[in-house]
């Protein structure tokens, strides 16, 4: 028995050592960089001045070829959204105290919003007379896709289609750190590596040739609040977005769930005196 279990044992590892040449040589993606975020966790929160320059980034660098088609304007100021709240640019700082920021329960009367909405000219009708026709965007409308359909996005693609990133965040394995890795991970490839022509090699793309070109670079956006824009900082502040933009309410199903235990458990406990102090009476 212990010669067959020995002879089991090198005859698997002859075979991995055989296919794994093999699977390197097919480009085999490396595992996802960990990284610690804010929302991790149950107590776990979205920081939303990140929100606010992730979505800068995705306005200014994603949004030409990646579509939100599953988040309207108005989501950006609902609960935990980048611009519930934001900071009063007519306050000034006084005596190292920052300024209260300003809030809308309502995101249909908040100025970003209708401001942001209303640079999109949105499709709609028909009119009375049957024509479709175009008007500004209003709070309800979702992000208008950046191409008309799937042929005319791969035609201004090189034939790739670049997928919509609302649920991008949660459809990939790895989720966050995955996309944060893919975003960082163009790199010269590896000597004897031949990468195909259009392609761009990235160590965490399975295959490791990916067909969007690096889409950030350090000073490539110009943040509102200062902060300065390295590579890894925008990867980091898009993420953070995406992973909103993926799950919007995360935060606020977190302190419920949390509400909820600690209700259990309070009344976990009322259950058990009452059980010793009607048992307390009975004789055993």
């Amino acid at each position: 028995m212990k010669t067959l279990i020995r002879n089991l044992a090198v005859l698997f590892g002859a075979a991995a050592l055989t296919t794994a040449p093999a699977l390197a040589a097919e480009g085999e993606a490396h595992a996802p960089e960990a990284h610690e975020w804010t929302w991790d966790g149950p107590l776990g929160r979205f920081d939303r001045a990140q929100l606010q320059r992730g979505f800068q980034v995705y306005q200014e660098v994603c949004a030409s070829c990646h579509a939100l088609e599953q988040i309207s304007f108005r989501n950006l100021a609902e609960g935990e959204g980048p611009f519930t709240c934001f900071p009063d640019p007519d306050a000034h700082e006084e005596d190292g105290h920052h300024a209260e920021p300003i809030c809308y329960d309502n995101p249909n009367d908040n100025p970003i919003i209708l401001q942001l909405a209303s640079g999109y000219q949105v499709e709609d009708g028909p009119d009375d007379a049957g024509d479709m026709f175009e008007r500004p965007g209003i709070p309800a409308d979702p992000f208008p896709a950046p191409f008309a359909n799937e042929q005319q996005a791969r035609a201004s693609n090189g034939g790739a289609y670049p997928p919509d990133l609302s649920l991008i965040v949660k459809a990939r394995g790895g989720g966050a750190n995955y996309v944060r890795s893919l975003l960082l991970g163009y790199h010269e490839a590896p000597a004897g590596t031949d990468v195909r022509p259009g392609l761009h090699y990235n160590e965490y793309f399975p295959g490791g040739q990916i067909a969007m070109a690096p889409p950030l670079m350090d000073g490539l956006v110009t943040y509102a609040d200062d902060t300065e824009a390295t590579t890894e900082q925008m990867a980091e502040d898009v993420v953070a977005f995406l992973a909103w933009a993926s799950d919007p309410h995360r935060v606020e199903r977190n302190r419920l769930g949390l509400m909820v235990m600690i209700y259990f458990l309070i009344f976990a406990v009322l259950l058990w005196f009452a059980y010793k102090q009607v048992w307390s009476r009975v004789e055993h």
